[in-house]
């Protein structure tokens, strides 16, 4: 995603943007660093759910805050989930899963690609809500759960739709429902989690760019300028179609209410997980 945003506004900058990949604690040391960098508009961060949402419920201690620390630009882009089973499971619909959850708590299994991420929490939101038990089992990835979900090892995998639609497509799994409020046009027959029967049960990753904190209005309004720009690009929206990403653009103002909201979601999920970074 960043990459992808980064080509346009560097064209609508007039300077090419480069994309500085810093993985490491789920984002937050990337994340760090552009909260202690100059404000001068030059190092910005391609935010995520993860940093900005799930991260501080999950860490016993980020090293920025999610709010205060940064000046919001504008969300990009919101990624809808979907729920998997192998294409021979016996379950065809997100009901009778429930209802198999139900009869035997515990017995079936979901992978994710580790404790804390957001095919864990997805997880454990859907138990929460559908008042089921099923049992998580962490992998050090996500291709590992993919494999074993695919080997019939495991019985059902949560995660974003582009992770897991080239198996869905291919008959290698069954999608069972989607987590967006409305169809997915990459998988129209997929019912949404609503239609299955589970309305609450609404899950989307997103992606937001960010400055840090104090950075001039005007610097910000310039890159929410070229943001917004490089989101009208029908080339750009073509390919955010193709990855299932719905392209979004909003004012400052409405990420800084959408982040806040964000927080106050993924922190009781968190906490029902049990999950706990030190």
């Amino acid at each position: 995603m960043a990459r992808l945003v980064a080509a346009e506004m560097g064209a609508a900058l007039g300077q090419p943007v480069i994309v500085d990949n810093r993985a490491g604690a789920g984002g937050s040391l990337g994340s760090d660093v552009v909260a202690k960098s100059p404000t001068d508009g030059y190092t910005i961060l391609m935010a995520t759910v993860s940093t900005h949402a799930i991260n501080p419920a999950l860490y016993a201690k980020l090293p920025y805050d999610p709010i205060r620390s940064f000046a919001p630009i504008s969300l990009i882009a919101r990624v809808g989930g979907v729920v998997v089973v192998q294409a021979s499971s016996p379950y065809k619909s997100l009901r009778q899963l429930a209802d198999a959850m139900r009869r035997d708590p515990g017995k079936l299994t979901f992978g994710s690609q580790g404790v804390g991420g957001v095919s864990h929490l997805m997880g454990e939101m859907f138990n929460t809500q559908a008042h089921v038990q099923s049992t998580h089992v962490p992998y050090k990835g996500a291709a590992p759960a993919l494999q074993d979900l695919l080997a019939g090892n495991i019985d059902i995998v949560y995660d974003t739709v582009p992770a897991l639609l080239p198996h869905i497509q291919s008959g290698k799994l069954r999608a069972l429902a989607v987590t967006t409020p409305q169809r997915l046009t990459n998988l129209p027959e997929t019912l949404t989690s609503s239609e299955a029967g589970f309305p609450e049960f609404l899950v989307a990753t997103w992606n937001a760019l960010l400055a840090p904190a104090n950075t001039p209005q005007a610097v910000v309004d310039r890159l929410n300028g070229a943001a917004l720009l490089a989101l009208k690009n029908p080339a750009m929206r073509r390919r955010m179609d193709e990855l299932s990403a719905e392209a979004v653009g909003s004012s400052p103002a409405e990420l800084a209410r959408f982040m806040k909201d964000e927080v106050k979601r993924w922190a009781p999920v968190v906490r029902a997980s049990g999950a706990r970074v030190e």
